[in-house]
């Protein structure tokens, strides 16, 4: 997706300005630490009219990085059919970065040996040994009660 609006706080936590961003792609802040994995499952759930919240890692222009809650919500027209996305974000914690941050370098190194469909699978396992009930959706969601 393309940015076309950027608030205050996006900015100052990107350290990039608005004008910088607006046009944009998603990924001109996207952290290589993220898992390929987790953008397929979200472009999935928003595309089909699902809002989805999201524990994101991304890099500032500086190259430093920060972590944010992101709430993807889909936009809808009168029809509910999808046609566009807002993003809100907030801080989180580092209780809840602390357990994600392992999790996604996993990922991304499954990523890199055996391409995304290993990397998909070793979550869904992972997500399973919790419970049958457990799914990506509301891991976020329980975290980010935690946040």
């Amino acid at each position: 997706g393309i940015i076309t609006y950027v608030n205050d706080y996006f900015a100052e936590i990107s350290r990039y300005s608005p004008k910088e961003l607006v046009g944009q792609p998603h990924s001109i802040v996207r952290h290589p630490d993220m898992p390929k994995i987790f953008f397929k499952i979200l472009w999935d759930r928003i595309q089909h009219g699902h809002n989805f919240i999201a524990a994101v890692k991304n890099l500032a222009k500086n190259g430093r990085y920060y972590w944010v809650f992101t709430d993807f919500e889909v936009l809808k027209d009168e029809d509910n059919t999808p046609i566009g996305y807002k993003a809100s974000r907030k801080k989180i914690s580092k209780y809840v970065t602390d357990i994600l941050d392992p999790i996604y370098k996993k990922l991304v190194e499954i990523e890199k040996e055996s391409g995304m469909e290993a990397s998909q699978k070793y979550l869904t396992d992972f997500l399973e040994s919790y419970g049958n009930d457990i799914t990506v959706d509301n891991m976020l969601e329980e975290i980010h009660r935690l946040y």
